[in-house]
């Protein structure tokens, strides 16, 4: 793997002193390759930590932290824990040795809410449409029927279609489409 030193240097020596691929490779005892692939890299490289790192001052705390702001949730808005108060009853009751700054990131870690995600419904005009049946009492000669709508509202426009029928089979609806595209129609 490439250090951040050595892509810098890749990319003045190529892009500025015109230094070629394969100068390079032997040069830094690289394959062609990963000198390609640094070359096109845009990004500075981001370090993960493959572990959390310990916390040995607020790590006995953890659990009993957890239950105070477990117990806040049912507390109301002005009787609930902040970072400063968990500091205080931790240096009072149990002899915390750690700072106010270790409590507060810690709490703060504690309460972060993951973002909310969420696709947007965006759709050309007739790609795509919402569908769903409904029920409605209608009269029809005097006598009340239960009629089967048929309700569709386009994506793109907004434009809503109903359409009543006598049952939701799909006959019901292959009649309709048969009588409406027939030439006597």
């Amino acid at each position: 793997m490439l250090k951040m030193v050595d892509v810098e240097f890749i990319r003045k020596k190529h892009l500025v002193e015109g230094w070629s691929i394969h100068k390079l490779s032997r040069h830094l005892e690289i394959s062609r390759q990963a000198i390609r692939k640094a070359l096109t890299r845009t990004d500075p490289p981001r370090y993960h930590l493959s572990q959390p790192r310990p916390n040995p001052v607020i790590d006995p705390f953890h659990d009993l932290i957890g239950a105070w702001l477990a117990a806040d949730a049912q507390a109301p808005p002005k009787q609930r824990h902040t970072a400063k108060r968990i500091f205080d009853r931790l240096v009072a009751e149990h002899h915390f040795v750690g700072s106010e700054a270790t409590v507060r990131r810690y709490v703060a870690r504690l309460r972060a809410k993951p973002p909310e995600v969420f696709v947007p419904l965006e759709a050309a005009f007739g790609q795509q449409a919402q569908v769903d049946w409904g029920q409605a009492v209608v009269r029809i000669g005097g006598v009340s029927v239960v009629a089967h709508l048929f309700c569709l509202r386009l994506r793109a426009s907004g434009v809503p279609f109903a359409w009543a029928a006598p049952t939701e089979k799909l006959e019901a609806s292959g009649r309709y489409a048969a009588s409406r595209c027939s030439p006597r129609g």
